[in-house]
């Protein structure tokens, strides 16, 4: 378990570069953030594993940069369009193996999407047999404004899927959402495997950790008596922050409470 950095942190900056820039701040874990189809290719992946072994950086997670699109993609009623999608998303599970990562993260469909709950749990599923014959696991994150806001909606997936379900817990967009982020720890425990972490004041709800009034101690302390072995990656956008500085005091914030 560890504290991490993700590339969409710099966003619009080439994943390469801010993976770099992340390394220079010396952050030994970073969720690499894809943003563009020539990044899943071999030439590109290589300078991504060129770069995290030559600063000993451990990448536990990918984003794909097709989430906008996964409700139109995977959870709608057309069935061929999912499957050649898993087809795309095959291109994510080998990439994440070339990095070693062992979770991918999905958005899934939005709030207003019309397709049926137990189609959507089952889409989701075939997804994530088809990402264990890679050795990755396809995880749930809860997105305002999608249908895994909801820690309710989260648990009948739970139901649906059983303990394969993994969920990847966002601390900003469960409060975007009106939710409590220790409502997502309460229901969903061991469901929880990797978190993405940011802070927040009466102004916003996305700032670096140590700038607000988040609990992180007793966001620490809940996990940890659940066995959490997951990483925390901080995750702001590039508006959140001013300088690089922020990052690494948010990272060794973050590690003393931990310590």
């Amino acid at each position: 378990m560890s504290i991490g950095v993700s590339t969409s942190c710099y966003y619009p900056l080439a994943t390469e570069l801010s993976l770099e820039k992340i390394a220079l701040l010396g952050t030994g874990t970073c969720e690499i953030f894809f943003n563009s189809f020539s990044e899943l290719e071999k030439p590109f992946l290589d300078e991504l594993c060129r770069i995290k072994d030559a600063h000993g950086i451990r990448v536990p997670s990918v984003h794909p940069f097709f989430s906008f699109a996964e409700p139109y993609l995977l959870f709608s009623e057309y069935e061929r369009r999912f499957w050649d999608t898993v087809e795309l998303y095959k291109k994510y599970f080998e990439a994440a193996n070339t990095l070693g990562a062992k979770i991918l993260v999905l958005h899934g469909g939005k709030e207003s999407n019309t397709v049926q709950e137990e189609l959507y749990f089952e889409r989701f599923a075939k997804l994530l047999e088809v990402g264990k014959e890679f050795g990755v696991t396809t995880a749930q994150e809860n997105v305002v404004h999608y249908r895994s806001q909801s820690p309710d909606f989260l648990m009948r997936m739970r139901t649906f899927i059983g303990d394969d379900l993994k969920v990847v817990l966002d601390i900003k967009q469960a409060l975007r959402a009106g939710y409590s982020p220790f409502a997502f720890i309460e229901l969903l425990k061991n469901t929880i495997a990797h978190i993405h972490i940011s802070d927040s004041n009466s102004q916003y709800d996305c700032i670096p950790p140590g700038e607000g009034h988040f609990d992180f101690g007793r966001l620490f302390a809940e996990m940890d008596a659940l066995g959490y072995n997951g990483d925390h990656i901080i995750e702001l956008y590039r508006h959140s922050f001013e300088s690089d500085a922020q990052i690494t005091e948010s990272r060794l914030y973050v590690e003393r409470l931990m310590a």
